[in-house]
């Protein structure tokens, strides 16, 4: 403590404010992990209480770490631990009476309250230790309470530092974690030395006795015994000590003590009975043989027990500690690697929040918790993981029993996050995620991990499978590769209606509009093509029709077009397409008869969901309809008579080579034949060049749609 730094005070006030980073959250679970590890491990408590003084000091330079603790009977504080303090110093505060004027952790006992103290040359709370101050160079110090199950102060952590400085969140955050840590060591010091009593008592048969004859009959036992128990000494005495099993050790168990002691003359071991009431109760046992006469060969049995029930309870409890996140109560990343030593086949998902960083220095260290408990129920009870763990911060872990399909299972994730978001109060929050997973490889965690670095390297909603088959690297990569660019486009609304005009081979003139997807990204305009089958699987079509509507509706009030949007069978699956759509007609004054509704040959020939009787509805309230690429599945031309719709659609794979395929030339000539009669206006897509369009005249179809007339543009013209 000898350690000389210039006494620079500093203007620090706004230290306090700053959030408490992801990578010092980190450090304050890595800490609290290693050293309840330790515990769990039954390391002495010194041994545990000089590590976290070092970890302690390893987070703010140029400081010591100790920890106080009161004594019961005097009611001063002495140095428990402080491994880089030298003994002068220990002899310095021994003995230290709390109260106004004794220092910070004479306060923090005194007010039951922490202190954090920057300048202790002229701070008041320090009035009585200045000559320590002045001695040992102690600048500042910060001191947390610390208190037994019982919430009652029994001492004190703290940082002393050789310059003036005030406390971050951080550190705030660290105090009380150390002190709660120290609270769990104190305690389970107090088990050990418990269990030492236990074994000092058994050597004098203090604690619970039992004694049989050669015969193993009982023919002794002590009150602890009647105590333990609940039977009387009447009750046994002449009874075989196995009227106490409760049948949860096997024959091989008994057979292996009897051997040991037969051969050892002594053996122990916990065992399961029960009491008089049925009970069971968990016990060390320990059983020695007295040979009382040599000559006889007379044999007595001694056994001496003592009830582990509340000391197997502790240590389960501490054990539940080291092995599982104290926030959201999840497994921690310790749980994760015993459980993956074991050699069942799992698979591993990882998941890093997005952007969690911002959300606590926006909203709040407690807002951010908040959210993070909320998201550990969501992934426990949604998506059917075997376990679920938190790794660090911001990550969580998935496992799966065996191998699943990693894609599906994010994209389930996905679709649920992006459709659900996360009540905080009044404060509604929607959350992503960046994806790293593997199956059944070795070192799973580490190759989890580093699938999630590769994802977080190409930017954020990725994900990233660790060694899948050669076979499916090409195909999966552009399927991740197509779900990013879509759920990236979603995020940051870049998906854009284009507009390619309709030829009215009448007038000679654009006068209608196909609404048409398109994402732009980068400056690069990426087609449908590319992304609808990932929004297919993942149920995301209905968000793709709604942003054409809405931001289609926005472009068309500024004009008198009609124009046509492609809804899906998934849009009508989902019931909301006439109330939606009556809503952004209201909001920017579009007439329904503007609208028509391209909807799929197989949808408008289906029944099922109720199809039919929406496409009626949407019909009813003014909105066309127009059958799309039709004859490209099962015409039922019955069912478009009966829907009463306004156009029809030829499928492109007739029109484009229509005027050199003869068999092209007849299915389209059959359709314009059977749209004229029914008096239904047909449109020819794919309509590429002017040889093309000669023979769309001779069949006298009314509408020509292709790149001849016009190119999807971001405007109509």
């Amino acid at each position: 403590m000898s350690k000389q730094v210039t006494c620079n005070p500093l203007d620090i006030a706004d230290v306090a404010k700053v959030p408490i980073s992801s990578a010092e959250y980190n450090n304050i679970v890595d800490l609290q992990n290693e050293v309840l590890v330790m515990i769990a491990s039954h390391e002495s408590s010194s041994v545990v209480l000089s590590k976290l003084c070092n970890l302690a000091e390893s987070f703010l330079p140029n400081s010591v770490a100790s920890i106080m603790l009161l004594d019961k009977q005097s009611g001063l504080l002495s140095v428990l631990s402080a491994p880089s303090i030298p003994e002068v110093g220990h002899e310095a505060l021994k003995n230290l009476k709390p109260g106004i004027g004794a220092g910070s952790c004479g306060n923090a006992v005194f007010h039951k309250e922490a202190q954090y103290v920057n300048d202790t040359l002229t701070d008041e709370r320090w009035a009585d230790l200045r000559k320590i101050v002045i001695d040992f160079n102690l600048l500042a110090c910060w001191s947390m309470p610390i208190r037994n199950k019982n919430d009652e102060v029994i001492g004190t952590f703290a940082l002393s530092s050789f310059e003036h400085r005030s406390p971050s969140l951080f550190h705030k955050k660290l105090l009380e974690t150390a002190s709660s840590i120290v609270s769990i060591v104190l305690q389970n010091r107090e088990n050990e030395n418990r269990l030492k009593l236990f074994s000092t008592s058994m050597q004098n048969a203090t604690e619970g006795m039992i004694i049989t004859d050669s015969q193993n009959k009982i023919i002794e036992v002590n009150k602890a015994f009647e105590d333990i128990y609940g039977y009387t000494e009447n009750d046994v005495l002449g009874k075989n000590p196995k009227i106490l099993s409760a049948n949860k050790n096997t024959k091989e168990f008994y057979a292996n003590m009897w051997k040991e002691i037969q051969e050892n003359s002594k053996w122990s071991d916990e065992i399961i009975n029960k009491r008089a009431d049925g009970k069971e109760i968990t016990q060390w046992l320990s059983i020695s043989d007295i040979l009382l006469d040599s000559e006889l060969n007379t044999h007595n049995y001694l056994g001496i027990f003592t009830d582990l029930s509340e000391l197997k309870s502790i240590q389960a409890r501490l054990e539940e500690t080291a092995f599982r996140d104290n926030l959201t109560h999840l497994g921690n990343k310790i749980r994760l690697d015993a459980l993956l030593t074991s050699t069942n086949k799992y698979t591993l998902i990882l998941l890093n929040i997005n952007n969690f960083s911002y959300i606590n220095t926006a909203y709040g260290f407690d807002v951010g918790d908040e959210l993070l408990k909320k998201i550990a129920k969501i992934l426990d009870s949604e998506f059917s993981a075997t376990k679920v763990f938190r790794i660090n911060s911001d990550e969580f872990g998935l496992l799966y029993d065996g191998n699943v399909d990693i894609l599906l299972k994010v994209e389930n994730i996905k679709h649920y996050f992006y459709t659900t978001g996360i009540l905080l109060g009044y404060l509604r929050l929607n959350v992503s995620f960046t994806y790293g997973g593997t199956c059944e490889s070795e070192n799973l965690l580490r190759n989890a991990s580093s699938a999630l670095k590769v994802a977080k390297q190409s930017g954020k909603n990725n994900v990233s499978i660790f060694d899948l088959d050669a076979t499916q690297v090409e195909d999966r990569k552009a399927f991740i590769e197509a779900n990013n660019i879509l759920y990236n486009a979603l995020a940051e609304d870049k998906l854009v209606p284009y507009y390619q005009g309709i030829r009215d081979n009448f007038t000679k003139k654009i006068e209608k509009y196909e609404v048409l997807a398109r994402i732009e990204r980068n400056g690069e305009v990426i087609s449908p093509y590319k992304f609808l089958e990932p929004a297919r699987l993942s149920g995301l079509l209905p968000e793709i029709t709604k942003i054409m509507i809405d931001k289609s509706f926005q472009e068309m009030a500024s004009n008198t077009y009609t124009f046509s949007i492609n809804i899906t069978e998934d849009d009508l699956n989902r019931e909301y397409l006439l109330e939606y759509l009556n809503e952004k007609s209201r909001t920017y004054a579009i007439d329904k008869n503007r609208v028509i509704l391209e909807i799929l040959e197989g949808v408008s020939s289906d029944s099922k969901s109720g199809n039919i009787e929406q496409l009626n509805a949407l019909k009813k309230a003014g909105y066309a309809l127009a059958i799309d690429d039709f004859g490209a599945e099962y015409s039922n031309f019955e069912r478009v008579l009966d829907l009463e719709v306004d156009f029809l659609k030829i499928d492109a794979k007739y029109i484009k080579d229509i005027n050199t395929n003869a068999k092209s030339y007849e299915v389209a000539r059959a359709i314009a034949f059977f749209a004229n009669n029914a008096k239904i206006p047909c449109i020819a897509e794919f309509v590429h060049n002017e040889e093309v369009q000669a023979v769309i005249d001779e069949l006298d179809i009314g509408f020509s749609q292709g790149y001849h007339f016009s190119e999807p543009q971001r405007k109509p013209l």
